[in-house]
């Protein structure tokens, strides 16, 4: 097996954390449980061997089931017994610490017994071990803590003092470290925070040499008068104790120090054993040392330097402990030791290079600005120029040095050239006593070349990180593809390190943040290329034929044989740069073999797609089962080389263009195209080319460019990558880009309340909530804690108010509708400003200004739509925060309305600064279509939305949102608009013509119609006494003859009036929508009115994240400009996709325009879809923009309602929320109290024992199923069928994507066949139902063994909240209920039966029963019971109903006589993901659907690609293709697919 950096020594498809990973043969402290013969799994370790197992005894003797006294003697056995290992790379028994975690050791043992005076070194180390597996498997890790937090503290000051007289194993050591590392990582906690933090302070400068004191001192000035404060208060604190001072001696300043010095001992004399002197000669260690390297002390260098990387990456660690990494000199001693050039030491070295470039990033420490470009050149010409003037004046035999020009010398040969003229002790003098760089005690000081390597790091001329990137190719090759250290292909298992940046809290500048995304996002797409070459490639069945050339026997889907391919245009290199402008080539291809279906997809390749090319040269003889095991994948696949391109154009065998967008050809002329063959040009990556021809020119190597033979495409919808890490590239080219306000927070530093509303300079005072508030009364309750004075608009009281309402609002507002911070500390904070007025008794007085609105008009379609929803107060106050300047984020919890929020605050901020224009992005096109539907139905033109991207297709309204549509939208309306001008000039006696243009209409405007209006209003000034002047004088009368009802009544001057207005008002919009139409008759292009439309006309333009990370170059070209951003589902989303949307614009006169940030999202839901584990769970990808936000205690709104889900079901997610109540509708409406017919329950756990004497299998890794559960849950399914549930209301649910395709199976065998059962609405993975819901939800948790993925609360949170009246979820008990994380849901569910309660006297879908009455129960004893219940009901069924007669509750639908004839039909496949409901009638002959007559499903068949219908396994999609590659393998694809779901 290919050995691989950093993740262990297992080499499986889909590992995941929280898993059993391989026992290795050679590990001694491990007592590895038996595995079954023959299984695939990597430790296949059954429950019931869990419960035999000596660690499960102990636990459930001492602090499971029992509660014995504590026995510090016991945790020493474990410790020495359980928890060490002896050698090897593993730091831990991962399976020891795995069984012992899951038993609550740390929770319910060690932490409740634990004294900090009197615990033993290994009750802490324990302690240390649990805490660590706990943050592998990515569960809160404190949260056991704060009980008892004084404790804590002492806690963690005996861990910082654990080394004291004590030696520790280099494994006890490594896990030392990673925990440091840990507690590091969680700098939110204030707990653990404010005793790390004292680690990295101004005191470890204490340990500094002397002469780099002096340095650092003379370079921060303003640091000398905080250290002599500091000096002061210590030798203060030291006379109270009684003791002399010495700073020396204490922990801040010997801890980190001490760790430098246990870390060069490790990496100098025990990675290679052998090895004992500094100095001694390399040969002698080549010889001797080379043989044998200690993998732990590999581990351990390698996490000491993960360790140092995270510290320099944050400012709070990186200000005082960076001069120490330089005083020690870390970066050059690695550079020189062995390990740094061996073949196990890759990965040590890709991070030592990550450390120095943390170690020079272009910062100012102190102040933490960035430092341009320029800074860093001025800071090396001018340290250069010192250190030559004091060669100069100092060291002759320097001289030449002193007067060589800065260019000449400033790289490494020259400079080290230089240098080399200097004997040892005169180096050693200069290095040590004049630059003061080392200390001269420092052992390696005697080393030249370690001396030299000092010198030359510190002078040389640093690359410029923007350099770096823009010569970076965007395409991924070959190399860097298989390179395992930054691109696993292992899931990675949490105990190594890698190569990595880590997305945490904070980051140093802008350009970090950027640069850390940027990596990642290129590492993870690179990944999916990876994983879509190694699917695609072995299908075309490459072999050489007898010509000695490749040739291929297969075909593929997405890979097609090149026919031929040549450059065609390389441009000059733009000035300044060395790279091409351009690479164009052009690549042929036939696609005579493919079926109409993929023909269509290979012709619908566009402009801007990306393809790759692939050189593919196989081996002559087949390769061995041997060979084929030890090579590499691309040995395996006769890979060679992989370079990507951009497609410009494609041409058909004619010639033709097709798939062109850009106008050239017009739509109408559109043609199919001709042939089989298919010319495409594209673009090749400039970097990428001139790397390729610079290698060919210098170093000989073949030309890539000659050998290509394969083309492969992507998924459109995963082939976006080039564009987002352009858009990332362009922004780190560009300067200040985020709002001012915004920009500390943004990096996680400062004040975290500061970018609320109540802190923003120009905020509105006045606001007009238009419709928000239903009357007076609903006003009353949102603001309770005011009293609230009602007033006119001419400031008289007003004793009968209705809405609208305008509010005068207080810059702080009171209750519980402001924002609270995540932070604990903040939040008591917060509650003590906002109760102090409290505590004075009187309230603050709020005034409303009850107004009434202008007459919108006669016509119906004047009239403005009305908002219909009771906002919450908390609500309101999120309505409140959204439209004031500032960043406003909205936590909504499952079914609170967050969409309705979301569109209530674009429709207030819409009337009240109608000039701004706002961006709505969001994460699915769904949600973008949900909130495009709401919007529709409040008071904002339709004219000013506009929706941008692929999804508009399925907005379900009539009118067209999508660019080209409002344009047409706008010629149609423009044409009514000029009839009615027509029509007025008609009615006054004018000539026609003036509805020619809008500019004539313009005029007529001017000319006619206000003209004559000023001159009515002049005469109604002086005939205010007369009732029907104004009906007699109006002079459109005879345009508004055709209203609905007369205009004017001739009773009221001052009704008549408001009338007349009203009409005004709807001519005025005539003509105002003609003055916005007259740019459409100006530009005659359709392109210029799209692009006109988008940043002049529209004021609400939506799309989501991918586009606007996909369009972002297009954006800046067209000048588009909006205010305010509003992002739904925010916690879905990819930082780096957060991010981009604020920054579509060009800065004004260099500041940022946007004025609102709102981001409404719940992170206590999933994260954002990250496929390889190492980048989620090492780099924390998988964390959005909303999530680091709440961490780092930025204030937060929660809206406090559900309105989704009975209130006994939401009971079982609201423990994970602040505050989550029901909205009055879920405890009034009858649906909520009537219960579920023929269950006793609303909900239930179904325990679910072995089935066949097996439990959870899983026929390949990470393939998870459970055919007992799914057994089960279909005859439930089909039971709640027979009863008449529709089954559209129905979901099957499960956490495995191996579940989710048995499940389907099942239904295939059992339901399907029987048309008045049918399909359920979805069966899907909890995951892809994020986001939906529906009224009865069957939820299958699939493992027996361990915990898995469930473990993270935040999916247990979706798969509770999913559905509205029924949910059973079928499990294994015993498991369940022992995981300290879910307890607040089991306990709840557990206090109900576990084998499900039905009600059997209740035969249809129909009842009266109360919710609360759980009638006559009738315990089902297991899956055969349910079974010949199930069987028992259908006879019932059959005997009681006639052949054709439907059933009661699903109303009728049509008889589908073709799906009972096609047991194999595909609609199966179709249904099961949509929303239609089966038929639910039709023959009812044919055996009962029950699982025994039909024997067990065969799981293993499944497994490898095969069901029993045809291998109709649907993945995701609604549309079912059939499998195309060749060999059926759909399981591969569909765990790809859906990855995250496990």
């Amino acid at each position: 097996m290919t050995k691989v950096y950093g993740t262990g020594a297992y080499d499986f498809k889909r590992h995941r954390v929280a898993e059993y990973p391989v026992e290795l043969p050679n590990q001694l402290g491990d007592k590895p449980v038996e595995s079954k013969a023959g299984s695939t799994l990597p430790s296949s370790i059954t429950l019931s061997e869990i419960q035999r197992d000596r660690l499960t005894k102990i636990a459930s003797e001492n602090w499971l089931k029992a509660e014995k006294a504590f026995d510090a003697e016991l945790v020493k056995d474990i410790y020495t017994t359980e928890l060490t290992v002896k050698e090897g790379r593993k730091t831990v028994p991962l399976h020891r610490v795995m069984i012992l975690e899951v038993s609550q050791y740390l929770e319910n043992y060690l932490w409740p017994n634990f004294e900090a005076e009197t615990a033993s070194f290994e009750h802490v180390m324990s302690m240390m071990l649990m805490i660590n597996e706990k943050f592998r498997e990515n569960v809160a890790a404190w949260m056991c803590f704060y009980d008892r937090k004084d404790l804590f503290r002492g806690f963690l000051e005996r861990v910082l003092r654990l080394k004291e007289g004590r030696d520790l194993t280099i494994a006890e050591k490594t896990n030392y470290l990673v925990f440091m590392i840990n507690a590091f990582q969680s700098l939110e906690d204030e707990i653990v925070s404010e005793t790390v933090l004292k680690l990295a302070s101004l005191e470890c400068w204490h340990s500094l040499s002397y002469g780099r004191f002096q340095m650092e001192l003379c370079l921060n000035p303003d640091l000398i008068k905080k250290w002599k404060r500091m000096i002061k208060r210590e030798s203060k604190e030291a006379a109270k104790r009684g003791g002399p001072f010495d700073p020396s001696s204490s922990l801040e300043v010997k801890f980190l120090r001490n760790l430098f010095e246990e870390f060069l001992e490790v990496l100098d004399h025990k990675v290679f054993p052998q090895k004992h002197s500094v100095n001694g000669d390399d040969d002698i260690a080549d010889a001797y040392g080379f043989e044998r390297v200690d993998d732990a002390c590999v581990l351990y260098c390698e996490r000491f330097m993960e360790f140092l990387i995270d510290l320099l990456s944050q400012l709070p660690t990186r200000r005082y402990l960076r001069p120490l990494v330089a005083d020690v000199a870390v970066v050059a001693k690695c550079h020189l030791s062995a390990l740094y050039r061996h073949e196990k030491g890759k990965l040590f070295a890709q991070l030592v290079d990550l450390l120095q470039f943390y170690e020079n990033f272009e910062i100012n420490d102190h102040v933490g600005t960035q430092l341009t470009d320029d800074e860093v050149l001025q800071s090396h010409y001018d340290r250069f120029q010192s250190f030559q003037l004091l060669a100069f004046k100092k060291i002759p035999k320097l001289r030449e040095l002193a007067l060589s020009n800065i260019g000449s010398i400033n790289k490494r040969a020259d400079l080290s050239k230089k240098l080399a003229v200097l004997s040892p002790q005169e180096l050693q003098d200069l290095v040590c006593c004049k630059l003061k760089l080392l200390s001269k005690e420092d052992p390696w000081s005697e080393r030249v070349d370690f001396l030299i390597e000092v010198m030359v790091s510190f002078f040389e001329k640093q690359k410029s990180q923007k350099e770096a990137i823009n010569a970076l190719p965007l395409y991924p090759n070959e190399q860097i593809m298989w390179d395992e250290s930054v691109v696993p292909s292992i899931n990675y298992s949490g105990e190594g390190c890698l190569a990595l940046p880590k997305l945490n809290l904070q980051f140093l500048t802008l350009h970090d943040y950027l640069l850390r995304n940027f990596n990642l996002f290129r590492l993870e797409s690179t990944y999916e290329i990876r994983e879509d070459i190694q699917e695609a490639v072995p299908h075309l069945l490459a072999h050489i034929n007898n010509e000695g050339e490749t040739a291929f026997r297969g075909w593929s889907r997405m890979a097609v044989p090149i026919k031929g391919f040549k450059i065609s245009e390389v441009k000059q290199p733009n000035i300044g740069e060395v790279k091409p402008a351009s690479v164009t080539a052009e690549v042929t291809f036939s696609i005579s073999s493919y079926k109409a279906q993929i023909r269509s997809e290979w012709n619908a390749l566009k402009e801007h797609d990306v393809l790759f090319l692939l050189s593919i040269r196989p081996s002559f003889e087949p390769l061995s089962s041997e060979e084929a095991a030890k090579a590499s994948v691309p040995q395996r696949l006769g890979l060679q080389y992989v370079r990507g391109c951009e497609i410009i154009e494609i041409r058909d065998e004619e010639g033709t263009l097709m798939n062109d967008f850009s106008g050239r050809i017009k739509r109408d002329e559109w043609k199919p195209p001709k042939g089989d063959m298919r010319t495409v040009t594209v673009a090749l990556d400039t970097a990428q080319y001139h790397m390729d021809v610079t290698d060919i020119a210098e170093k000989g190597t073949e030309d890539v460019y000659g050998t290509f033979n394969v083309l492969m495409r992507r998924k459109p919808k995963e082939n976006n990558f080039k564009a987002i890490l352009e858009s990332i590239r362009d922004l780190m080219n560009e300067y200040c880009i985020v709002p001012d306000w915004l920009h500390n927070i943004f990096l996680g530093y400062g004040n975290p309340s500061a970018a609320q509303w109540s802190n923003m300079p120009d905020l509105l005072e006045t606001v007009d909530f238009k419709d928000t508030f239903l009357d007076a009364d609903h006003l009353r309750t949102c603001f309770s804690d005011y009293q609230v004075s009602f007033i006119n608009s001419d400031g008289t009281e007003n004793l009968d108010p209705r809405p609208p309402f305008r509010i005068r609002l207080p810059r702080t507002l009171k209750g519980n509708t402001h924002a609270l911070p995540g932070n604990k500390k903040l939040i008591a904070d917060s509650i003590n400003d906002a109760n102090m007025v409290d505590s004075c008794g009187e309230k603050d007085q709020l005034i409303v200004e009850a107004y009434i609105p202008p007459d919108p008009g006669p016509y119906p379609q004047d009239q403005p739509k009305q908002n219909s929803v009771r906002f919450t107060p908390t609500q309101i106050g999120a309505i409140i925060s959204g439209i004031q300047p500032g960043l406003t984020m909205v936590v909504g919890p499952p079914g609170t309305g967050k969409t309705d929020t979301a569109v209530q605050i674009l429709n207030v901020l819409y009337h009240n600064c109608p000039s701004q224009r706002t961006l709505i992005i969001t994460h699915s096109n769904q949600a973008l279509n949900d909130l495009f539907e709401k919007i529709m139905e409040r008071d904002v033109p339709a004219r000013y939305l506009l929706r941008l991207g692929q999804g508009e297709q399925e907005l379900a309204t009539d009118l067209d949102f999508s660019r080209q549509g409002r344009v047409n939208a706008m010629l149609v309306r423009r044409l009514e608009l000029l009839s009615e001008v027509e029509r007025l000039a008609r009615s006054l006696q004018l000539p026609e013509d003036v509805g020619y243009t809008c500019e004539t209409a313009g005029y007529f405007w001017l000319l006619h119609v206000y003209s004559r209006w000023e001159q009515f209003l002049a005469a109604c000034a002086d005939n205010e006494g007369k009732p029907t002047f104004v009906q007699e004088r109006f002079p459109f009368k005879e345009f508004f003859s055709n209203t609905p009802q007369p205009v004017f009544t001739g009773q009221s001057f001052g009704r008549d009036m408001r009338a007349a207005k009203g009409c005004f008002r709807h001519l005025k919009t005539i003509f105002q929508e003609l003055e916005e139409c007259r740019a459409f008759e100006l530009l005659k292009s359709t392109a210029d009115r799209a692009n006109y439309l988008m940043i002049k006309q529209a004021k609400i333009v939506a799309m989501t994240c991918t586009h606007a990370a996909l369009k972002r170059k297009d954006f800046l070209q067209l000048g588009f400009k909006y205010d305010n951003l509003l992002m739904e589902e925010s916690a879905q989303i990819l930082e780096i996709e957060t991010f981009i949307p604020m920054l579509l614009q060009r800065q004004e006169d260099g500041y940022a325009r946007l004025k609102r940030c709102i981001l409404i999202g719940d992170h206590h839901q999933l994260p954002p879809v990250v496929k390889n584990m190492a980048f989620q769970k090492y780099s924390h990808m998988d964390q959005s923009l909303f999530t680091r936000f709440v961490r780092l205690g930025i204030p937060y709104i929660e809206l406090n309602a559900q309105g989704r889900a009975r209130p006994s079901i939401a009971k079982l997610y609201n423990w994970r929320y602040r505050d989550l109540g029901d909205l009055p509708y879920v405890k009034e409406d009858a649906i909520f109290h009537k219960a579920n017919a023929g269950f006793s329950y609303d909900y239930q756990l179904v325990d679910v024992p072995d089935y066949h004497g097996r439990g959870e299998s899983a026929p390949s890794p990470w393939f998870y199923q459970n055919e007992g559960e799914a057994e089960y849950v279909v005859s439930v399914y089909i039971y709640m069928r027979l009863l008449g549930y529709p089954a559209n209301k129905i979901s099957i649910l499960t956490t495995y994507n191996g579940q989710k395709l048995l499940i389907r199976d099942v239904i295939n065998r059992r339901c399907v066949p029987y048309p008045f059962i049918g399909p359920p609405s979805k069966v899907t993975t909890v995951d892809k139902f994020q986001g939906q819901q529906n009224d009865f939800v069957l939820l299958s948790l699939v493992r027996t063994r361990f915990v898995g993925h469930l473990r993270d609360a935040r999916r247990l949170v979706v798969a509770m909240s999913r559905a509205r009246l029924g949910l059973y979820v079928f499990c294994r008990r015993s498991l369940f209920e022992q995981c300290y994380e879910l307890q607040p849901t089991f306990q709840l569910l557990l206090q109900r039966p576990d084998r499900l309660s039905l009600n059997v006297k209740e035969t249809t879908s129909y009842t009266e029963r109360n919710v609360e009455d759980i009638g006559d129960p009738y315990l089902v004893s297991g899956i055969e019971h349910m079974g010949d219940i199930v069987n028992q009901l259908y006879q019932a069924t059959v005997a009681s109903y006639e052949y054709h007669q439907h059933m009661a509750y699903s109303g009728s639908m049509d008889t589908s006589g073709e799906q009972s004839n096609q047991p194999n039909s595909m609609a199966m496949d179709d249904d099961m993901d949509t929303d239609i409901p089966a038929s639910a009638n039709g023959s009812m002959d044919g055996t009962p659907p029950v699982s025994q007559s039909e024997g067990p499903t065969d799981m293993n068949g499944l497994a490898n690609g095969e069901t029993s219908h045809d291998n109709q396994l649907d993945s995701e999609t609604d549309t079912q293709v059939p499998s195309t590659d060749g060999n059926s393998k759909p399981l591969e694809s569909d765990v790809k697919e859906d990855t995250k779901s496990e």
